[in-house]
């Protein structure tokens, strides 16, 4: 299933998800830092919803109080809790 989370407080302005039994299958940003964002991205791809959250949830980005890590962490939290 395909779902997007528009991130608060953070450079990038949309991350698309595609998670299939509970495994992230593909994640996209637009907007943030492409580089960092590709290897977040290329970095989870086969990992547990569960796992990413675990791993990414918190992580700020200088004086941010959270990231694109971390946000990515609250779409996927979020899409479990819909």
């Amino acid at each position: 299933m395909k779902y997007s989370y528009t991130p608060q407080g953070t450079c990038s302005r949309l991350i698309e998800l595609e998670i299939n039994n509970g495994i992230v299958e593909d994640v996209r940003f637009t907007g943030g830092c492409n580089g960092n964002l590709q290897g977040i991205a290329s970095l989870v791809k086969g990992m547990r919803e569960e796992e990413v959250i675990k791993r990414l949830e918190g992580i700020k980005c200088g004086t941010k109080s959270t990231s694109c890590p971390d946000q990515l962490a609250k779409a996927l939290r979020m899409r479990q809790q819909s």
